[in-house]
């Protein structure tokens, strides 16, 4: 148990290391200094006179994100055509079939938002063809996105007064060529390289050590596997995710797969140090991120680590810890930081079956994505954040009677009528699709439905509960991991969750970016002796104590009848 903590020590040390330099050297890109990618300039000039876009007209918030739900549109009508007739197109050796209507809406809606949440397996409900062109581009371009929507963010805190906040295509193709693109190849070429398919060839036939002839699917997955990590993605090329032996081959491969999640999301945050010039204030938004991440982290370790109650009841020794649904090559410990690294940064990805981990654990998974600002995803995470730093700012004015200031600007009515209209959207939008989907299944549980709603559940009872709670919250925070005894793969599940994926995207990123837009406009005011330092510790126990009682009570009530019923009655 003790070398499986130091794995754990050492995974998150060896991902500062990375995150740190890779943090200087975004800064410096998007700030226009030179840096050892600038090769890709060229690339990025015929993309640009291609597409007939002018680099060096700068755009108001209000462009930045009529560009951006452009696009996203774009692409949501390509990737749901390709998935409903991917049988009719090349590269599909095994012969996978269509997705249905509702499952291929629900497919592009979840790879367009980043969330990457699958009702399908991998290997059988997606052709070779669109794991590439559809799943693996949205991955890049998802990614990419987030990051262009928090650099308009960055522009805005920098400029004194201005409505010029760059060029969103400027940022996203950049995002993509010297990020995302450089940093894919890299894992990839690990991840080949220590076993993970690269081929373009079907299913291979084994006989097993029983004698039995298994089927294995494989294909060209190292690459989509890579960037499945680097954008904060999830969505695994098989349907076991990274819990399957292909997919993440051994200790090595784990451990990569783990930094490469979380590396973006770190950088990013130190990224904001260095481009504004206030480290300081990088220092303690990370601070509190860490803090968060602890807090959620050592409880779902200890759960793991201690094993089941109901289990020792029996007299069964656990000296292994919890071991239903895990892999014995990463163990206990290992799984339980995954599990919450996941969760926390909204790549949704697995290495074990989250189902089946303690209830302690499932609290705390379900609470990453409920605060959903830890660290976070691509870009969103700091844009979730910011909501937060607006309103602790705003109270803590209230406080000492003044106006509240953030970086030089007045915060007023407006502005806060955002923030908290994001702020709640986020509850909003998870319990109410918890409460109806609920409601469908006590009184309607026989509906003449393809899949009755009595049938949903594999578990009843406070984890059947969970089940259903554990899918909006992964829909709603962009994350895409689930409670797999939930049965989605229906119009019901498909549909519902497919517009709580579109409203918990796109409106937690036009709010942020608007109240940034808003700001910047603003006349600067000059610190004085009455400003709120937003680079002290008290400042960050001040936006930590928001994040606790805007975010993690409002969901309590919600909680306290799925795992925290489950945990006592494990007792």
């Amino acid at each position: 148990m003790n070398t499986e903590l130091t794995g754990v020590i050492f995974t998150y040390l060896l991902t500062l290391a990375i995150a740190i330099p890779l943090g200087v050297y975004i800064a410096r890109m998007f700030r226009g200094d030179k840096t050892w990618l600038d090769f890709m300039a060229p690339l990025e000039r015929f993309i640009f006179r291609f597409s007939g876009i002018d680099t060096k007209k700068e755009m108001n918030w209000k462009q930045h994100m009529f560009a951006l739900l452009t696009i996203n549109s774009v692409w949501l009508f390509y990737a749901f055509f390709c998935l409903l007739f991917q049988a009719h197109l090349p590269l599909n050796p095994d012969g996978n079939p269509n997705q249905t209507p509702d499952l291929a809406f629900n497919t592009a809606i979840s790879f367009l938002v980043n969330c990457n949440l699958q009702d399908y397996s991998g290997e059988s409900g997606a052709t070779y063809f669109t794991q590439h062109f559809v799943i693996m581009f949205l991955q890049f371009v998802s990614a990419a996105t987030g990051i262009a929507a928090l650099f308009v963010l960055f522009k805005a805190f920098r400029d004194k007064v201005t409505d010029k906040l760059g060029n969103f295509w400027d940022f996203f193709v950049k995002s993509i060529t010297r990020i995302l693109l450089p940093l894919s190849v890299v894992t990839a070429i690990i991840l080949a390289f220590n076993g993970t398919p690269t081929s373009y060839k079907g299913k291979d036939s084994f006989i097993t050590l029983q004698g039995d002839t298994a089927h294995v699917s494989r294909g060209p997955a190292a690459a989509m596997i890579a960037i499945k990590h680097i954008g904060t993605n999830g969505g695994g090329w098989f349907g076991a995710n990274s819990a399957h032996p292909l997919e993440n081959p051994n200790y090595l491969t784990n451990t990569v797969e783990l930094v490469a999640q979380v590396i973006i999301p770190i950088a990013l945050v130190f990224a904001l140090g260095f481009y504004l010039n206030k480290k300081k204030f990088a220092y303690v938004v990370f601070g509190v991120m860490t803090l968060g991440m602890l807090m959620l982290l050592i409880p779902t370790m200890n759960a793991e680590i201690s094993g089941s109650p109901a289990i020792a009841k029996m007299g069964i020794s656990q000296p292994t810890g919890a071991m239903e649904g895990k892999e014995v090559r990463f163990g206990p410990a290992n799984t339980a930081y995954w599990n919450i690294v996941t969760t926390i940064i909204s790549t949704g990805s697995v290495n074990s079956m989250h189902d089946s981990a303690m209830p302690l654990s499932g609290f705390m998974m379900m609470m990453a994505m409920m605060t959903n600002c830890f660290y976070g995803g691509c870009g969103v995470g700091i844009l979730n954040f910011y909501i937060f730093i607006i309103i602790a700012v705003f109270i803590s004015g209230l406080m000492v009677g003044r106006t509240p200031e953030f970086f030089g600007r007045k915060i007023e009515a407006r502005e806060m009528k955002i923030a908290s209209t994001i702020a709640l959207l986020h509850p909003f939008i998870i319990l109410v699709g918890t409460a109806v989907s609920s409601y469908v299944l006590v009184h309607m549980p026989n509906a003449d439905w393809a899949v009755k709603p009595s049938a949903w559940l594999n578990n009843p009872g406070y984890h059947g509960f969970s089940e259903m709670l554990y899918q909006y919250t992964s829909s709603a925070a962009n994350n895409g991991s689930g409670f797999e005894g939930l049965g989605d793969n229906n119009v019901f599940w498909n549909v519902s969750a497919g517009f709580v994926l579109l409203l918990g995207r796109f409106l937690p990123i036009i709010g942020p970016v608007a109240i940034a837009g808003i700001l910047a406009n603003k006349k600067f005011i000059p610190e004085s002796a009455g400003t709120l330092k937003s680079d002290t510790s008290t400042f960050g126990i001040m936006v930590f104590a928001v994040i606790l009682i805007v975010a993690a009570l409002s969901f309590f009530p919600a909680l306290a009848l799925g795992p925290i019923a489950e945990h006592f009655s494990l007792k």
